[in-house]
């Protein structure tokens, strides 16, 4: 809000203010009161600036909402893979059978942290098979991570019930079993899939299934995600040995 002396003082200083003409007339009376209307008119217009600016930051943060609500949405719904930098510790996962609807794999590349202990010679960037499917169980899950002479590991769906999964993703450096697809396709380019739900890079090899059963599952993954994931039975541990 500007105040009656800065109002004055601009007044005086600018012959094209309103007031300044009848000042210099010798009326004062006359001046005090246009400077007093010119400065309440300077506090209006001040407020209509904030009000202005107020909207501008409004409509401006519309469309960073309109992303994290879609970022939300899409990865509710298993559209996004791996968004995260990844450790770059892999971990192992076995199952005695996996039984999935909606099944796809296409090749993707896994970035770690800048600088990361663990990246090696890779540059901090790991070439992966990126595995993802609608639904799925799996029956005696078992996942174990080398953390450096002691394991951690989970087990769960031992008990009769099995592990379940929507809108799972696991990101692999190696996938092994007794491998059964139905309605399978091969050689899309992975920007096209559909089974899943989930799209992979423009240009790159990449497969699909209507459904898909693998048998004595072994992988050594660097990422998995998951919409819903419900362990039946969970133990965590630690132990000499891993899955």
């Amino acid at each position: 809000m500007a105040s009656s002396s800065d109002a004055s003082s601009s007044a005086g200083s600018n012959p094209e203010q309103p007031g300044s003409d009848i000042a210099s007339e010798g009326t004062a009376g006359t001046g005090s009161s246009n400077v007093s209307e010119f400065a309440e008119g300077a506090g209006k217009d001040t407020g209509r600036r904030g009000r202005v600016r107020l909207r501008r930051a409004a409509v401006m943060a519309v469309p960073a909402t309109l992303v994290a609500a879609t970022l939300a949405v899409l990865t509710a719904q298993g559209a996004l893979g791996v968004q995260f930098a990844i450790s770059g510790m892999p971990f192992t996962v076995t199952a005695t059978e996996l039984k999935g609807t909606g099944f796809e794999q296409f090749g993707a590349l896994d970035h770690m942290i800048e600088g990361s202990p663990n990246e090696g010679d890779t540059g901090g960037q790991v070439l992966v098979i990126t595995s993802a499917i609608k639904t799925a169980t799996l029956t005696n899950l078992c996942q174990s991570v080398d953390l450096g002479g002691i394991n951690l590991l989970i087990k769960a769906g031992n008990a009769g019930t099995p592990v379940s999964a929507t809108d799972l993703t696991t990101d692999s450096t190696e996938v092994a079993g007794d491998a059964t697809f139905d309605d399978i396709e091969i050689g899309n380019d992975a920007s096209t899939l559909s089974a899943a739900g989930v799209k992979g890079p423009e240009g790159v090899f990449s497969q699909q299934a209507r459904t898909v059963r693998i048998a004595k599952l072994r992988q050594t993954n660097y990422a998995t995600t998951a919409g819903v994931f419900k362990l039946p039975g969970l133990k965590l541990s630690f132990s000499s040995t891993g899955c």
